[in-house]
């Protein structure tokens, strides 16, 4: 059996980072899920991730949204959609300004090529020095493709 991995996408820019994958489905199967903050938790590769603490059924832009997250302790964290194309592109970010993006672009015959990036190269001193302190810009990569295949699994079945 053969291992389904993301492809990490190299970065020049500093506090950047980016991982794609090819899925067997549309686009709007795949965006119908990114949309739900209630199925985040079920391709999250980073674990951190627990469940929607208040969200819409469905984002759209503007959108605030809650979840219940864990790096070795509890936590909350709202986020706010900075970005919406529907079946395209979302984006949300949260108080450190950091965002995190999904593109999905159609490759035709029900394949669509998905990219998640991350990206606090804007972001004020102190959310640098909790990246740094975190040591999330190592964790990252590995967790975003890790999360890519998770959901290139849920949206193939």
């Amino acid at each position: 059996m053969s291992q389904i991995r993301a492809q990490i996408l190299p970065s020049e820019i500093p506090n950047t980072a980016a991982a794609r994958i090819t899925i067997d489905a549309p686009a709007e199967k795949i965006f119908d899920l990114l949309a739900n903050p209630r199925d985040h938790h079920l391709f999250d590769g980073s674990g951190t991730v627990k469940k929607a603490i208040s969200a819409p059924d469905r984002l759209f832009l503007g959108a605030t949204f809650s979840m219940s997250m864990k790096i070795k302790l509890p936590y909350r964290i709202k986020n706010t959609v900075v970005a919406f194309e529907n079946d395209k592109k979302i984006s949300w970010c949260h108080l450190m300004k950091w965002t995190w993006t999904y593109e999905l672009q159609d490759l035709g015959n029900g394949s669509t090529q998905v990219t998640e990036s991350f990206d606090a190269s804007q972001i004020a001193p102190f959310a640098r020095w909790w990246l740094k302190k975190s040591g999330a810009m190592a964790h990252n990569p590995k967790w975003m493709a890790k999360s890519l295949v998770a959901l290139k699994a849920i949206c193939e079945r």
